[in-house]
């Protein structure tokens, strides 16, 4: 069973990997390049850079960033990006937890660039610039081995456009958080998405990764 495969069917799934979990990563390899969309501070990053790996690491939230930074500043082999990721080429506001106020750090994960998203605080934001990933990806002069997705509600326009341009092809596994189970407008889009992937026999995206 491959690695891939093992991601697949593990019943083992959290932000902060558990150790079995982790055991999945140790199949990337010194030579490999993989993109971490929805950083935060690092925990999944930390594990595709374990045996050297070249590790983008993406994130928008400032307080996170700042961890993220600090975290990987001797590691010259993950390169983070204080940036969103999108559709597109962009300026937007990133919105606060509304819990953000007593822990900015910890309550990160939930900022989202989805004003409806029912956590967030409207009147709390920074406007962070965002990047469209499929240019990213179509600038790699490698395949790359992993990408993961957790951008709190918009990973489902990401996906259609790396679908409809087959920029999935140069990716080996995609591993993804939807969030249509806490954001009810999200679930007509997400459906179509899966129908999408299955249609295609798409068989490197993984919609439940969490």
């Amino acid at each position: 069973m491959n690695w891939i495969n093992k991601i697949l069917l593990t019943g083992q799934r959290s932000k902060t990997l558990s150790a079995k979990d982790s055991q999945l990563f140790d199949q990337i390899k010194s030579n490999d390049i993989c993109i971490d969309c929805g950083a935060n501070i690092g925990d999944v990053t930390a594990q595709m850079s374990k045996y050297g790996a070249t590790v983008y690491a993406f994130e928008p939230n400032p307080f996170a960033f700042e961890k993220l930074k600090s975290r990987f500043k001797n590691n010259s082999n993950v390169v983070c990006h204080n940036q969103g990721v999108l559709d597109k080429n962009s300026s937007m506001k990133l919105y606060s937890h509304e819990n953000s106020d007593e822990d900015e750090v910890k309550w990160s994960v939930g900022s989202s660039l989805v004003h409806t998203k029912g956590n967030v605080l409207q009147e709390k934001f920074e406007v962070v610039e965002v990047i469209d990933l499929t240019e990213f990806i179509e600038k790699s002069e490698s395949p790359i081995k992993l990408l993961k997705l957790d951008v709190e509600g918009v990973e489902v326009e990401i996906l259609n456009k790396l679908i409809d341009k087959g920029l999935h092809k140069s990716i080996e596994m995609i591993l993804v958080e939807t969030h249509d189970h806490k954001m009810p407008e999200l679930k007509k889009r997400t459906d179509l998405l899966r129908d999408k992937i299955k249609k295609n026999d798409i068989k490197n995206i993984d919609l439940n990764w969490i």
